[in-house]
């Protein structure tokens, strides 16, 4: 089915969501072209794809167009479900899964994001948040090799991509992640012998140069 397929995706390289739809690509094995964005000004394919949001990632899929990308991570799930389904077959087993995809997405972005924005007692706020946020979903994490279980699943692609931005909240935050949440870091290092995922995912130094980057922009010194 995927050598007919037409696949492309808009995306954003540091962006930890489109990695997320470059990692369930890979493990689909799906070939596809990847078109890079830039956010400052946005193409017209990307602006006629996404009118509502106008983000990436959109994935566009025989000329149709599907955004978010939790929601793309289980269409690519369902479209190509004959190799490595990410969800259980059991129902409850799956509305866990995409309660955990919705919680991620609600606070992750935004906690890792107050850490290197924020200064002085505000940034230990953030902190504080940002590890409580981790240590609930190292505690769903348990002693399992994945989210799922024995298996790569849906919540672990969901979560992956920020794995390789923990280095720019440990260094903008100054604390250690390995210190604080070690299942979660190992967890990180087991999905990293993936090859989909250590192919999809981005340089530590370099997520950390770009957060540099933006912090000059913002005028966060």
């Amino acid at each position: 089915m995927a050598g007919v397929d037409k696949v492309v995706l808009l995306d954003f390289k540091v962006s930890m969501f489109g990695m997320r739809c470059r990692v369930a690509l890979a493990e689909k094995g799906i070939q596809y072209e990847y078109r890079e964005e830039d956010l400052r000004n946005k193409s017209p394919l990307l602006l006629e794809m996404n009118p509502i949001h106008k983000k990436i990632p959109v994935l566009i899929h025989n000329g149709k167009p599907v955004c978010e990308s939790a929601i793309i991570v289980q269409y690519i799930d369902e479209v190509w479900h004959d190799k490595n389904p990410f969800l259980p077959s059991d129902p409850y087993q799956r509305a866990q899964a995409r309660f955990w995809v919705d919680l991620i997405d609600k606070k992750a972005y935004d906690a890792g994001r107050r850490v290197w924005t924020k200064k002085g007692e505000e940034q230990e706020k953030a902190k504080k948040e940002f590890l409580e946020l981790y240590k609930t979903l190292e505690g769903e994490l348990g002693d399992k090799p994945y989210f799922g279980g024995e298996k790569f699943g849906l919540v672990d692609v969901a979560l992956i991509p920020f794995y390789c931005w923990f280095y720019a909240y440990e260094t903008c935050g100054n604390f250690k992640m390995e210190a604080e949440c070690s299942k979660l870091v190992a967890w990180g290092k087991r999905c990293m012998e993936r090859e989909s995922v250590a192919k999809s995912l981005v340089d530590p130094k370099e997520v950390y140069e770009f957060v540099l980057h933006m912090k000059k922009v913002f005028g966060i010194e």
